[in-house]
């Protein structure tokens, strides 16, 4: 199978198309505004659906009302906007509805800059809106993957009702990447009798909605809630260990900084230091057992979560450990992407601080 040059947000919108996307709202906004434009020029040759929202709070409810029909519906932003959005996704998400939605992040707070970050991870993990809810958040490190894991979001989206987060760097959207659009397994998906496409044969409409007055009603919808998601703890977590056996390190990255980590490994190595690369993949549900096996055996002295950020993903970390190694932080904020020389000295003076 031929490899071709894509770019990451690019690649968001075609992998999007391939995988059944019928309606796309968007809004644009550095540094992601090549995937409404792609998507612009290319949904209506397919003939979906494609609208430019007047806001970010608009495309979300757009979104909302497309999945209630049962359609495949994506929206995608980035940092800002994704925080307008965060309302509709807990209605979405309270309506247990599928949906695609595609955060390219860039640095905050605020406006923050262009460039950039891993800020959002407490955005996209906890929920970020209102209530007991996840989203089941993917996080590639490359360009292949975004082109997996966006088809495979809207499977995953169908198969459990709830929404998928595409957590990605502006990074991973801007560059550029030699990739195979090679078939992604598809999942059995069960039918959408839920959807409000009128009687249909019923004697009434199907109804969504995520208001439920009954205090009894509303629990019990958070119940099922509850054992959806942790049927998702169950079957959808991921992650990558590289050189994890042997390791005396430790280091925790995902997304554009566990992409430099490699070079990281390798030159510690050379240098008579034994490092290994936990790279969780889906940030929620966090690989909490893999990272502390790992991190358990004799040979770890300690752990070095590098982020782009001021340290969100950490607390996971430190969760997931639950005490047994020292863990020590490495990361750069405001839009700054940490380099292969500044990880090597932080991984060797938490070693020396160690011992």
């Amino acid at each position: 199978m031929a490899k071709e040059l894509w770019k990451g947000n690019e690649v968001i919108a075609e992998a999007a198309i391939r995988a059944g996307c019928d309606c796309y709202f968007g809004y644009p906004i550095t540094p992601q505004s090549e995937v409404p434009e792609y998507m612009s020029v290319h949904m209506p040759k397919h003939g979906r659906i494609f609208v430019q929202a007047e806001s970010e709070v608009a495309a979300i409810n757009m979104v909302y009302g497309a999945a209630a029909c049962g359609l495949r519906a994506m929206t995608t932003s980035s940092s800002p906007g994704i925080s307008l959005m965060q309302e509709g996704i807990s209605y979405i998400a309270g309506s247990r509805l599928p949906a695609v939605i595609v955060n390219c992040m860039r640095g905050g707070p605020g406006l923050g800059t262009i460039q950039p970050s891993q800020a959002d991870y407490y955005q996209s993990t906890r929920g970020g809106g209102h209530g007991d809810y996840r989203t089941i958040v993917l996080a590639p490190s490359n360009i292949q993957e975004l082109a997996d894991f966006v088809q495979e979001a809207f499977d995953i989206a169908d198969y459990y009702r709830n929404p998928v987060m595409i957590a990605v760097d502006g990074m991973i959207g801007q560059i550029l990447e030699p990739i195979e659009w090679r078939p992604v397994k598809r999942r059995e998906l069960p039918p959408k009798d839920w959807a409000t496409t009128g009687k249909r044969g019923r004697k009434t409409p199907n109804l969504v909605t995520s208001l439920f007055m009954d205090p009894e009603d509303c629990d019990r919808m958070n119940q099922l809630m509850g054992e959806n998601l942790k049927r998702i703890e169950e079957n959808e977590t991921r992650y990558e260990a590289i050189g994890c056996d042997d390791a005396e390190i430790i280091l925790v990255a995902y997304g554009t900084p566990a992409r430099i980590i490699i070079s990281v490994l390798d030159e510690l190595r050379t240098q008579g230091i034994k490092a290994g690369l936990f790279r969780p993949i889906s940030l929620w549900p966090f690989p909490e057992k893999p990272l502390h096996d790992y991190v358990a055996k004799d040979n770890v002295k300690l752990v070095l979560d590098v982020e782009m950020s001021l340290g969100q993903m950490i607390d996971d970390v430190r969760l997931a450990i639950k005490g047994k190694k020292p863990v020590h932080f490495y990361g750069r904020a405001g839009g700054i992407v940490p380099t292969v020389e500044e990880i090597i000295e932080a991984a060797k003076k938490a070693l020396k601080e160690a011992k």
